[in-house]
């Protein structure tokens, strides 16, 4: 008799508790869409020029508290500087630290907890590029790209996670690049580094979505920045960069911070484990525009110096 009493209590309560996630799903599904960051704690790395310093910007336009890190303090500062003057109610601090650097990035990581208890947002943008002929690659430029770009990030995504579980809360944005999808001749170490970061997003995104933390990545096509400037001004490699872009131009750093915003708000907390391509449709398509350059005429094929 007990036994039976107990099933049909069980039974009862099933009913019950369905409804109950029923009218939760209800009220999140009515919830207002929030793209905002007030008050959220963000750590950007390579905020100090280019796409980071447009990535640290948006976030500061959207409430976030910004932490800009760089390889200088006189970079930071100046950093720090023209994102107050852009935004005068801009909430930032820097750190100067080499993410290739394992004690640096503990150290940097430990400092912004034991300050502000927490941190909810990682941005990993820092990078480095070399260039050589696999048969003249050196050994020792192989290694710095992949301390930078992937050893680096990992340090960081494994230092901040541990705050971000302890919360229940986290959201980690890994810059990556086309080169995340495709190769390029002459650029082995950054090819490998980048498509080695797609693939950390994917593993650590199913390790920690559990636990709150989403982890996604953002994938830049050509981007003006001034580390991009020779390759702009290179008449042939523009023609051919904006003849294979669909939307036929190069794309601008704000371009990029857009969806690192997104990806930072609680309009993606169902985003987890994704890589958003920005790149104008380049890798999506087999697309080439042969009036791009002054004389209407195909662009010659560019070839690397």
């Amino acid at each position: 008799m007990l036994r039976r009493l107990a099933r049909v209590s069980a039974a009862a309560a099933i009913p019950c508790a369905v409804a109950r996630c029923s009218q939760q799903q209800q009220q999140q599904q009515h919830a207002p869409i929030n793209f905002r960051l007030d008050g959220k704690v963000t750590i950007v790395t390579g905020a100090t020029r280019g796409i980071g310093h447009a990535i640290a910007l948006s976030l500061a336009e959207s409430g976030a508290h910004v932490v800009l890190t760089g390889t200088t303090a006189e970079g930071v500062a100046a950093a720090q500087q023209r994102l107050v003057d852009a935004g005068p109610g801009a909430s930032c601090e820097g750190i100067a630290f080499s993410v290739a650097s394992e004690a640096a990035c503990k150290a940097a990581v430990r400092r912004v907890v034991e300050k502000h208890g927490r941190i909810d947002v990682l941005v990993n943008n820092a990078g480095i590029n070399r260039r050589h002929e696999i048969g003249d690659f050196p050994t020792d430029d192989f290694d710095s790209v992949i301390a930078t770009n992937l050893s680096g990030p990992f340090i960081l995504m494994r230092e901040c996670s541990r705050a971000m579980k302890e919360a229940g809360y986290g959201r980690i944005i890994n810059i990556g690049s086309i080169m995340s999808t495709v190769g390029r001749e002459n650029l082995h170490a950054y090819v490998a580094s980048k498509h080695a970061i797609a693939g950390l997003t994917k593993s650590l995104a199913a390790e920690l979505g559990g636990d709150g933390v989403t982890v996604n990545c953002v994938g830049p096509g050509y981007i003006e920045t001034d580390l991009t400037r020779p390759l702009q001004d290179n008449r042939v490699f523009d023609a051919n960069v904006c003849g294979r872009t669909p939307v036929g131009r190069w794309g601008r750093p704000a371009e990029i911070a857009a969806p690192v915003v997104f990806l930072a708000s609680d309009a993606a907390s169902y985003v987890n484990g994704a890589t958003i391509v920005v790149d104008g449709g380049l890798t999506s398509s087999f697309h080439f525009h042969p009036t791009r350059t002054e004389s209407g005429a195909r662009p010659p094929r560019w070839v690397p110096q």
